[in-house]
């Protein structure tokens, strides 16, 4: 009886040893099974953009995180970029109007709980994005498009802005001249360069922005998947992000955006995720893609682990990415 009392003293007193010891371990960083904080948000922060003009968003948005702003602040403040440049004539003020010479402005916005604001044909502001945070912040709508999208804008206080310049009028009168009964009101150099950008600040919080002026030379009226949430964007907090560019249609077809979330979801690597989600695209519209050899269509994502994932239909594609502290211009591989 007594040598049992005394072996399972001696047992706890060693359960007790191990216990602490592992605890020590875990402390300085020597036990091999445990995940620290820090490797978790080692890749934090990280922002993706599509197409040329995300190198300056990234830029700012990097200015905006180390500021304190938050993944949400900087996808707005970073995409605004492009939306203010006149030599983005796919994006904003400069944008290439469509066939009766209006410029007309789409964007989305939403952040990782879920919350999300959208514009869509706007010719009176050139920054849809901020509109839509407008819409997600201070209504309890999702989605303004036409006189009601620029009269709101006008409310919360944006300038009544002419948005054709002359550059772009200039673009669009030597289509006029060109354009034949058999135009499809496609440009025979179509713009598919939206910029999407998705965020993921130090904190884990991820959100994301799309904002373009859509097709040059579109049917009046026309409007493509990026202020369509789930289609253009879609953000989860507890999983991450991700956004489109190319033929608007075919990613809202698709539902593309919200697919490549949901790969992720269900513990698919974000490139995995990108892959995936264009095997899709090229199936449902192969008939369109067939006919058209400059049909583009494209991705990027991040998870909450700071992987990123890129990837055209076709090759051409390319993205800023701003990790690890470097701002870079990168080739995406492609499906086709």
């Amino acid at each position: 009886m007594v040598s049992r009392m005394v072996g399972r003293r001696e047992f706890l007193k060693s359960s007790v040893i191990f216990g602490l010891g592992a605890l020590v371990f875990r402390k300085l960083k020597f036990f091999p099974f445990a995940e620290t904080s820090e490797a978790k948000v080692q890749s934090r922060p990280v922002l993706i953009s599509t197409w040329r003009q995300g190198i300056a968003a990234n830029e700012m948005g990097m200015k905006v995180l180390s500021e304190g702003g938050t993944a949400l602040d900087a996808v707005e403040l970073g995409v605004r970029t492009a939306e203010d440049d006149p030599k983005v004539m796919s994006v904003g003020y400069g944008g290439l109007p469509d066939e009766c010479g209006h410029v007309t402005l789409d964007a989305c916005i939403m952040d990782w709980q879920f919350n999300a604001g959208a514009v869509a044909f706007v010719q009176k502001c050139k920054n849809p994005a901020s509109v839509a945070r407008k819409v997600m912040e201070l209504t309890k709508h999702v989605f303004i498009v036409g006189e009601g999208a620029d009269r709101f804008a006008k409310m919360m206080g944006f300038p009544e802005v002419d948005l054709l310049t002359d550059e772009a009028r200039k673009r669009w009168l030597e289509w006029k001249r060109s354009m034949s009964q058999n135009d499809n009101w496609l440009s025979p150099e179509e713009n598919h360069d939206t910029i999407a950008m998705l965020a993921l600040d130090q904190q884990g919080r991820v959100a994301g922005a799309v904002t373009t002026s859509g097709l040059a030379w579109k049917i009046h009226g026309r409007v493509g998947d990026s202020p369509i949430i789930g289609a253009g964007l879609y953000v989860d907090g507890e999983v991450g992000a991700a956004g489109s560019t190319g033929v608007g249609e075919a990613v809202i077809r698709t539902c593309g955006s919200f697919l490549v979330v949901e790969y992720m979801r269900n513990g698919m690597h974000p490139q995995k995720a990108v892959e995936e989600t264009l095997k899709r695209v090229l199936k449902v519209n192969k008939k369109w893609i067939d006919k058209d050899p400059n049909f583009q269509v494209a991705f990027i994502a991040v998870n909450l682990k700071g992987e990123i994932g890129a990837m055209g239909l076709r090759k051409g594609f390319q993205y800023a990415l701003y990790k690890d502290g470097k701002n870079q211009f990168l080739d995406a591989p492609n499906l086709i």
